[in-house]
């Protein structure tokens, strides 16, 4: 590591100003902007580089959970890396992200997770490809619906004024569902519900208020003559139709709605035509910081009973290196040190297996693992799942 870097948390009021103007400058957005995060993610959260008392690289750190196989698994997720253009080309970035994850693994935390700017940094500290989040468009004057009309008597509900813990439960029950799908914390709420300047968020119950099936949350965009939706659940097939169904009735004031989703957004089943447009489609990153918590943290698919040998190797974090007994019964894994080494592996080749994002046999002709006929299928059982994927982005 390099000696003249000081890591650590900023430590005076001087240091919270270079960081808000470093963030503000890296990410091409106004300072008011940076001081409002900076209050919300909180100072402390943050871990900064300093060089004879400048700031010479940034990153936040929120600690939250991330749910995989029907159970949340401890995340920190790192996000605003940045390293103003003085100390570029230095190797800030990576002495700051390796001091980070030294940090993340003295505390025990399974898993780390970021959305890259570029895929080249990270992966040089261990992150691999982990899961989905899309961007989606629909035209609302052609969103057309098979659906019959007793579905408009499912009543919508305004919630006033907003507060994120009214969603919590109905998330909840939808996330646990959903591999990649965060266990969100308040400073995630907060960026959902929280509007800047001259804004207005809705948000709205559907269902009955004491037992609601789903919600919307959501701000209109009157330049771009657009809602924008920032979440949605839909606990069933009604409450998703009344979703659309709602949406649909703003098509004489709104041209289109868009928002986040699965790269297979059960939500476009209920369409009559495949009206709605893929906008982009990126994926987030992964890092597996203690091999052994993290596989005994997620869950398994019910009736897999088997085992896995794998052989781990981790240049980073020298603790992940060796081999390890997965050992998958009634959804749960439990993980012993040893055994045979059947499925052979490194660091960022696992976190795209423990996500589910690739199959083991698309790993294997990558090149990002090598194994027995016998540990490929028991691998394949052991991660089979949907699609990982996230609607939020930090």
């Amino acid at each position: 590591m390099t000696p003249n870097f000081e890591f650590g948390t900023p430590t005076n009021p001087e240091q919270t100003q270079q960081l808000g103007a470093i963030l503000s400058q890296c990410f091409n957005s106004p300072l008011s902007e940076w001081s409002v995060y900076l209050n919300r993610i909180g100072v402390e959260n943050f871990r900064v580089l300093r060089q004879g008392g400048q700031v010479a690289g940034s990153l936040a750190v929120i600690e939250m959970g991330q749910w995989f196989g029907g159970c949340s698994v401890p995340m920190a997720g790192l996000a605003v890396v940045g390293v103003p253009p003085e100390y570029r080309g230095m190797g800030v970035a990576v002495e700051l992200l390796t001091r980070t994850l030294l940090e993340l693994q003295g505390k025990q935390v399974p898993i780390s997770v970021l959305y890259p700017a570029t895929q080249y940094l990270y992966r040089q500290v261990g992150y691999e490809q982990g899961g989905t989040a899309g961007g989606f468009e629909m035209r609302l004057d052609g969103l057309r619906l098979s659906v019959d009309q007793t579905i408009r008597a499912i009543p919508m509900q305004a919630v006033t004024p907003i507060r994120h813990e009214v969603f919590h439960e109905i998330y909840r029950q939808w996330a646990v569902q959903n591999n990649g799908n965060l266990d969100r914390n308040s400073a995630i709420w907060q960026s959902i519900i929280q509007p800047r300047e001259q804004e207005t968020i809705y948000g709205y119950l559907v269902g009955s208020q004491n037992q609601p099936q789903g919600y919307i949350i959501f701000k209109q965009d009157a330049k771009e003559s657009q809602i924008v939706i920032l979440d949605w659940v839909a606990l069933s097939a009604a409450a998703a139709q009344r979703l659309w169904m709602f949406l649909a009735d703003h098509r004489s004031q709104i041209q289109k709605a868009v928002w986040r989703g699965a790269a297979s957004d059960p939500f476009l089943l209920l369409l009559a035509e495949q009206t709605a447009k893929v906008r982009y489609l990126e994926r987030w990153m992964l890092r597996i910081i203690d091999v052994a918590k993290a596989l005994e943290g997620r869950g398994y698919p019910m009736g897999v009973e088997t085992e896995l040998h794998l052989a781990v190797v981790d240049e980073l974090l020298p603790e992940n290196n060796g081999n390890f007994v997965v050992r998958v019964s009634g959804g749960r894994g439990e993980v012993t040190r040893g055994g045979k080494g059947e499925l052979q592996l490194n660091i960022r080749g696992l976190a795209p297996l423990y996500t589910g994002l690739y199959t083991p046999s698309q790993l294997q002709v990558s090149g990002y693992l090598a194994g027995t006929d016998n540990a490929v299928a028991a691998a394949t059982q052991i991660f089979a799942g949907a699609e990982p994927w996230m609607p939020d982005h930090f």
